[in-house]
């Protein structure tokens, strides 16, 4: 008789709430261009069915909460009606495979030009300092300083969004607090050089986040409510002199509003390419001080994403660039089948099929 095999960590049942999730892998958010003029597109329900599977969770791209929030060409939105409209075919498709389905709301801030604003005005930022002209070849307007009376409005803005994201179909949304936008803006101190209520000590640069996270959870409900946080991130500028002291903050803090998950993007200085028996420990006091599910994301790999869940480092791992080029990844982590590598010329094309859908399942490479 063969000896019963030990199950794959990220292979196990997992209860996130009132979500019942049969496996641990989670398509991370990622940003894809191809939502022509901000709205949703019938391409986007081929390329999110693809990667669902009964009980999996997956996380739609940054989708924007006013017409102020964008900067990147053909972003999705979810501020009219005529976006929710469109992605209510897109969670159906998911819906259809049985996988759970929360939508990330973002407000890129001071990450903008003139061209992606209203007419033609500048970004809004906590802070009237820009990002460094022609980083990531883009030239980047200077944004303008919201005032105190303003940030009552943007908060709205991401309430208003998570209730259109439910009505869509959502089964909730995820704030992306992350990644130097809007929020982050707000939360790091290299940043946020506000001298009022929403700036200098910890405690107020961290109060925009929390307004926000405290006005979506009234307006759909806790359990139907994540936050992405890149404490350790450096990305667009964002970056802070006391990461660990910012994200051990929020995690606590977050706990107050008993929200479903925290996401956290792990420091790339411990994760990516290395040793892989070794999992990344540099988050821990969040993963500890967190009540909730707790959800890690950069640089996992099928044996560091098994490690993470047996060692306790976290509840669920989200995917990216693997789930992007591989639409079965969950299956191919279950039977550890080679991978499809990822083309990084074709993430921020337009086009609605190549780099977006074109990636073969695992019997087509195979029948190749």
């Amino acid at each position: 008789m063969a000896a019963k095999k030990d199950p794959i960590p990220l292979l196990t049942p997992y209860k996130m709430g009132e979500f019942d999730l049969s496996h641990r892998i989670v398509l991370a958010p990622l940003t894809r261009g191809r939502s022509y003029n901000n709205v949703p597109q019938p391409h986007a329900a081929v390329y999110y069915s693809q990667r669902a599977t009964e009980g999996g969770l997956l996380i739609a791209e940054a989708t924007g909460v006013s017409d102020t929030s964008q900067g990147y060409r053909d972003t999705p939105g979810i501020w009219t009606k005529e976006q929710v409209e469109a992605w209510k075919p897109i969670v159906d498709a998911v819906h259809q495979k049985g996988a759970i389905f929360f939508l990330q709301m973002w407000h890129v801030g001071r990450v903008s030009t003139y061209g992606f604003q209203p007419n033609g005005q500048s970004p809004i930022s906590s802070t009237n300092k820009g990002i460094t002209p022609g980083l990531d070849g883009v030239d980047w307007a200077p944004p303008r300083r919201l005032s105190i009376d303003e940030i009552p409005s943007i908060v709205n803005d991401f309430r208003v969004a998570a209730r259109n994201a439910i009505e869509a179909g959502f089964d909730g949304v995820e704030i992306h607090g992350a990644n130097g936008y809007l929020i982050e803006q707000f939360l790091k101190n290299k940043v946020n050089d506000r001298t009022d209520s929403y700036g200098g000590s910890l405690e107020n640069r961290c109060r925009f986040a929390l307004e926000i996270v405290e006005a979506v959870a009234n307006e759909i409900g806790s359990n139907r409510v994540g936050i992405r946080l890149s404490p350790y991130n450096r990305f667009m500028e964002s970056i802070d002199s006391d990461p660990d002291k910012l994200g051990l903050y929020m995690a606590n803090e977050l706990n107050k509003f008993d929200i479903r998950y925290l996401h956290v993007i792990d420091s790339r200085v411990y994760s990516g390419a290395g040793i892989e028996d070794k999992v990344p420990r540099k988050l821990l006091p969040m993963r500890k001080a967190f009540k909730n599910t707790f959800i890690v994301a950069s640089g996992y790999n099928r044996s560091k994403g098994n490690l993470a869940i047996s060692k306790n480092y976290a509840d669920l791992v989200a995917f990216g660039r693997f789930f992007l080029a591989n639409p079965d990844l969950v299956r191919r982590y279950e039977i550890d089948a080679p991978l499809n590598m990822y083309d990084r010329s074709t993430f921020g094309t337009p086009d609605p099929v190549v780099g977006y859908t074109d990636y073969p399942f695992l019997e087509e490479a195979n029948n190749e």
